[in-house]
């Protein structure tokens, strides 16, 4: 069922058993799963079907950390949300990516990949990846004779494996299941202003919703599950403080700290030796069995500890005749997001433009030898890269997030001895040599203009057993509000190497499976 916000009378009270905040991967997925519960299901969603820059400005904010993306670019706000421009990488993160590690300061999840495992599988078909949930470069070897890994010693280095969504936009895939839907109530143009908590600040009592033409409505359910995403979840909680003046869930100073993005930087170059040349097209990526897969470098887990370093993959990339690798911020400019959008819409040129830049990440033609190296890494949860409100107001009155964006020497170090990992197993195996940009090895450890991030928002909400060192539960429960919860990748304590949409779809199942037993 659809209702459009702005079409109700100013003052309207909105009732249900779960109130979802945000239409995006993890709001969808989850009202997905009561479609037949037999509960009153509401899904807010702040925009509507289509992107409108009125909407879009509501997520504009202020960067006063490293460069970044401006904030209004790096989320969609309307049905479907990032979804609608998302390139479909799944790959799950890795076991020591839920581990405690010694050398990486605030790191450790309460739950294992053996207990996100069944929810991995079960997002395979939400995300519309198939046939297999298998990540596993030999399996797909054995499928296929031509996707051949690297003979590099796996003591050192491994082949972590990506599989390509189509990628699944949700706000078209899942549109009509749930606009048809009788449970699920989808409110489009309902903007959540507000969470307004009781007295005590021990549960939610309603939320303030707002209309870009001045309505304003309220919403009761039993609970709540917020997931805006990472920026705006931590932004809304600090904004409601009526009765918590620092925000809700923020009596320990953490909404909104560990922020983290995947480091994304081309790093060097990859040149090939032997002869026959080892064959690329296990890294190149191609459809096998329906589903598109990819291979990438890593660090194994117990060169990770040797090594005392962060999670990090680096992809085989074709090099472009006279031109330099670009960085995530220079390939998406404006120009690229603008192509994007006018793409979904059907535009010929747009659709044209973008088959032309993406022609140079075919596979490679036989006999080639050299290759760009891309890296992406895993940012160390650092409390001191944050996401807080500033004194600016949107149109809707909402103070404006504010991003402070910091990396620790531990992120710089991990490059390097990543690099110095691979370039030393390259050459030990004769697979081939790589030679690295001169900002990795020098002394003043120094990031270049380069860096950049993939997009990938997380943390600020993170997730602990203890209220002191996380801000939700191990069931996404906020710390002390009985029926608040917390979905998508803001929960994340670690950020892995792996693109985080694959793991965000699979807790956000895990913590729809949760609510069903609260609300029997």
């Amino acid at each position: 069922m659809h209702i459009d916000a702005r079409t109700l009378e100013d003052g309207s009270l909105i009732e249900g058993d779960l109130c979802i905040v945000g239409a995006g991967a993890a709001g969808i997925s989850i009202a997905l799963e009561w479609i037949s519960a037999g509960r009153k299901v509401l899904l807010l969603e702040g925009g509507g079907f289509d992107f409108e820059p009125q909407m879009q400005d509501l997520y504009r904010g202020e960067i006063v950390g490293l460069p970044y993306y401006p904030l209004h670019a790096a989320r969609l706000h309307y049905f479907g949300g990032t979804t609608n421009h998302w390139a479909g990488m799944c790959s799950p993160y890795d076991p020591i990516d839920f581990e405690a590690r010694p050398w990486v300061p605030h790191s450790g999840w309460p739950i294992t990949r053996a207990d996100l495992d069944p929810f991995y599988e079960r997002a395979q078909k939400v995300l519309e990846l198939r046939p297999y949930y298998d990540y596993d470069a030999d399996s797909w070897s054995r499928r296929d004779s031509t996707l051949v890994p690297f003979a590099l010693d796996r003591r050192a280095l491994v082949t972590k494996m990506w599989q390509f969504s189509p990628p699944t936009r949700f706000g078209n895939r899942y549109r009509d299941a749930i606009v048809g839907a009788s449970a699920v109530h989808l409110y489009t143009y309902a903007n959540v202003c507000e969470i307004l908590a009781n007295e005590a600040v021990s549960a939610v009592e309603e939320l303030r919703v707002r209309t870009i033409d001045g309505k304003e409505h309220r919403v009761r359910a039993a609970r709540y599950v917020l997931a805006c995403c990472t920026i705006q979840n931590a932004r809304l909680l600090l904004a409601s403080n009526a009765r918590a003046t620092s925000g809700l869930g923020n009596g320990h100073d953490l909404v909104g700290r560990h922020f983290m993005e995947h480091l994304e930087i081309p790093s060097g170059q990859l040149a090939l030796a032997g002869t026959p040349i080892p064959s690329t097209a296990l890294y190149m990526g191609g459809f096998r069995s329906a589903t598109r897969v990819q291979g990438e470098l890593a660090a194994s887990a117990a060169m990770q500890r040797k090594q005392r370093m962060l999670n990090a993959t680096v992809s085989v990339q074709n090099m472009v005749p006279g031109e330099e690798a670009k960085s995530t911020f220079q390939f998406w400019n404006p120009e690229m997001l603008d192509a994007m959008q006018r793409a979904q819409k059907g535009d010929t040129t747009a659709i044209k433009h973008l088959r032309a830049v993406f022609s140079a990440f075919a596979p490679s033609t036989a006999g080639t030898r050299l290759f760009n190296l891309h890296t992406r890494q895993e940012q160390a949860p650092n409390p001191l890269s944050r996401v807080t409100i500033s004194r600016e107001r949107d149109a809707l009155g909402v103070p404006r997030a504010q991003l402070d964006w910091r990396l620790t020497d531990l992120d710089f170090l991990s490059f390097r001895a990543f690099y110095d990992v691979l370039g030393s197993e390259l050459g030990r195996s004769g697979v081939g040599r790589a030679r690295v940009q001169t900002w990795v090895t020098a002394s003043d450890r120094k990031w270049p203009t380069t860096l950049s991030g993939g997009w990938h928002h997380m943390g600020t909400t993170r997730m602990h057993r203890d209220p002191k060192q996380g801000v939700v539960d191990p069931n996404c429960r906020l710390h002390g509000l009985t029926n608040l919860y917390v979905a998508g990748a803001a929960v994340f304590p670690t950020a892995g190497c792996a693109n985080p949409t694959f793991t965000l779809v699979a807790m956000s199942l895990r913590l729809s499976d949760h609510l069903k037993t609260r609300l029997a």
